[in-house]
């Protein structure tokens, strides 16, 4: 499927493949089926070497070299002529394609040829087998061009002296460039800069080192000796400009004795004149000072009339002002005394609206503390106690509530019991006996009639009254009536249980009756024994 493929600013597309005869160099392109697409740099890049050549005296040396290698985008044959022609790459390249898929032959502005240094470039990258990208491809072109360098500097170097390379250093590095772009141009390659650095002795060779040393040497004795002339020449300029000196400081040292005695006689003439003025002017001085003490004494004379003239005057007006003084300060006094008066009472009154104010403001701040302290605590203790009463209430609850889970459990075990027992009556006269209670009861009732000696007599009416006239008769008249009276009270046992029932609910267990029943047969049988015993 087709598809338009678009390179980066510092990149070109190659395309082989239908309908182009070797390879297509562009920027932009539709790449249609059975067609290949590589994109490939044109970035140059940076070789340095140092190489070891030898010259024609078999001089070995090394040379440092540095040259910057890029595709030449500006050789671009037949290619760049149809671009220009046609300024629009993308229907070029629609065109070619459309003839290529039709079967059409291309036509002359299709035609790719060798003068295209980017074809020749895109082919030297296609033989390193990395698709133009990878640092493989880079290391394939960094062989190439180095061996050319190399190859090219050596064989040049060859040809020169040591002294033609030094003296034409300028030639020698353009038959350099010359000799490797001439070989670079097979492939589309343009050496963008060139330079060759400082020569350097070769291993196990001092040949710079020497020549050095002897440049080195030579300046040294040169300027040792140029140093020994300038100072020849110093010390004779030196010594010449000394005398020079000195006959100019003697000349100068003459002229300056005349000039002084002249200036000598010039000063003494000065001082007689000096003096001379001094005298006049100290007579005209002291004449001065004579004309104006006695102005001064006049002068202080009328000073001192007037004086005491505006002095009686003054002493007459202070005694006029003074009684006014008197007046004006007895007022002052009293007017002071009233202000103070004033201030005093005025000042108390402050102190004491201030004294007022701050006990009015200390009472209501202690009122609204007290205030807040009791608000505090009574909110603290409703608290309290509402917290007090929820944990009573709650600790109630919890106790009713255990309390009717132990009555609970008491009612079903109660329940049980009863059923274990035949019913409430079973169970009502097992806790009895379990507790007691007919022990205590029996007790009781020998408590009530202990000491009271009773007194029972037994009035027998029945058919078992009679009385045996001799003593075996009377035996067994007496067992037959002591049996017939137990007759007679169990007999009456019955009715009595059942009032007993009837008032308080209590029913006596039935081997009571059982007992009793077998004591009176027993009872019964001793009475036959006896009646058959008294008859035989």
């Amino acid at each position: 499927m087709a598809s338009f493929k678009i390179a980066a600013p510092d990149e070109y597309l190659a395309i082989t493949g239908m309908g182009i005869k070797s390879v297509k160099i562009t920027k932009a392109a539709w790449v249609w089926p059975f067609q290949r697409c590589m994109r490939f740099s044109v970035q140059p890049h940076d070789y340095s070497m140092n190489l070891q050549a030898m010259t024609k005296e078999k001089l070995q040396f090394l040379l440092p070299v540095v040259f910057t290698v890029g595709p030449d985008i500006n050789q671009r044959g037949a290619n760049a002529k149809y671009g220009e022609v046609r300024n629009d790459a993308v229907s070029n390249d629609a065109h070619t394609a459309a003839q290529g898929l039709a079967g059409a032959p291309a036509d002359d502005h299709g035609r790719e040829d060798q003068g295209d240094s980017l074809i020749k470039y895109a082919m030297l990258l296609a033989d390193s087998g990395n698709n133009g990208k990878g640092a493989n491809n880079h290391q394939f072109l960094e062989n190439i061009v180095k061996g050319i360098i190399e190859g090219e500097t050596r064989v040049l170097v060859s040809s020169m002296t040591m002294e033609e390379i030094f003296t034409e250093r300028e030639e020698f590095k353009r038959r350099i460039f010359r000799n490797i772009q001439t070989e670079l141009n097979s492939f589309g390659l343009i050496i963008y800069n060139s330079n060759v650095k400082e020569l350097k002795d070769a291993p196990n060779s001092i040949y710079f080192e020497s020549l050095s040393r002897k440049a080195h040497e030579g300046a040294t004795n040169q300027a040792r000796i140029d140093v020994a002339e300038a100072q020849l020449r110093g010390n004779v300029g030196e010594a010449k400009r000394k005398g020079e000196q000195d006959r100019e400081l003697a000349k100068i040292n003459a002229e300056t004795a005349v000039q002084k005695t002249e200036r000598d006689i010039e000063r003494a003439q000065a001082e007689a004149v000096l003096a001379t003025r001094k005298t006049e002017l100290n007579r005209d001085v002291n004449i001065a000072a004579i004309t104006a003490n006695r102005k001064t004494e006049a002068q202080d004379e009328d000073l001192k009339r007037e004086v005491e003239i505006k002095r009686a005057a003054a002493e007459m007006e202070r005694l006029r002002a003074s009684d006014v003084v008197k007046a004006s300060i007895t007022r002052e006094a009293k007017q002071q005394a009233a202000d103070a008066k004033a201030y005093e009472i005025e000042a108390e009154a402050k102190a004491n609206f201030e004294k007022n104010k701050q006990t009015t403001d200390a009472g209501a701040y202690k009122i609204k503390v007290d205030t807040d302290a009791a608000a505090y605590k009574t909110k603290a203790d409703a608290e309290a106690w509402s917290y007090a009463a929820v944990r009573n209430a709650e600790a109630n609850l919890q106790k009713k509530l255990k309390e009717a889970e132990g009555l609970a459990a008491m009612a079903e075990a109660y329940a049980k019991l009863g059923q274990a027992f035949g019913g409430p009556a079973g169970l009502l006269q097992f806790m009895m006996i379990e507790k007691g209670t007919y022990v205590e009861l029996a007790k009781a009732n020998a408590t009530a009639v202990h000491g009271m000696q009773p007194k029972i007599s037994v009035w027998n009416t029945g058919p078992e009254a009679g009385s045996g006239g001799d003593g075996v008769g009377a035996i067994a008249g007496a067992g037959q009536s002591s049996t017939a009276t137990m007759r007679n009270i169990y007999q009456m046992l019955p009715p009595l249980m059942t009032t007993i029932n009837e008032q308080t609910g209590i029913t006596l267990p039935e081997w009571q009756f059982g007992r009793m029943a077998g004591q009176m047969s027993q009872l019964e049988r001793g009475e036959g024994d006896a009646k058959a015993n008294g008859k035989q």
